[in-house]
């Protein structure tokens, strides 16, 4: 399987986009500083994934919903909830 998720900085609660084969290992190579996009935001927390057969569909699902704000808009108001008690957490 291959995943798209959504990750919040519980640092400066900002997002963050990815997508990967191992969606644990990736948690803890985000979390160790292994990721030079997140390195600075640790800790990271797991807000939302999506899965996929395919890299390929992954990949597009990633770039939708960093290129679209329309994609993006979308699942952040599906999401929430979600959001609010993350922003909301000390």
């Amino acid at each position: 399987m291959f995943y798209t998720y959504l990750l919040g900085s519980q640092k400066d609660k900002e997002l963050y986009i990815g997508s990967t084969n191992n969606l644990r290992k990736r948690m803890t190579e985000h979390n160790s500083g292994k990721v030079p996009s997140t390195q600075s935001r640790t800790p990271m927390a797991l807000l939302y994934y999506e899965s996929y057969k395919t890299e390929q569909e992954a990949r597009d699902r990633e770039a939708a919903l960093k290129l679209r704000g329309q994609a993006r808009a979308q699942l952040l108001k599906r999401i929430n909830k979600t959001l609010e008690l993350f922003r909301n957490e000390n």
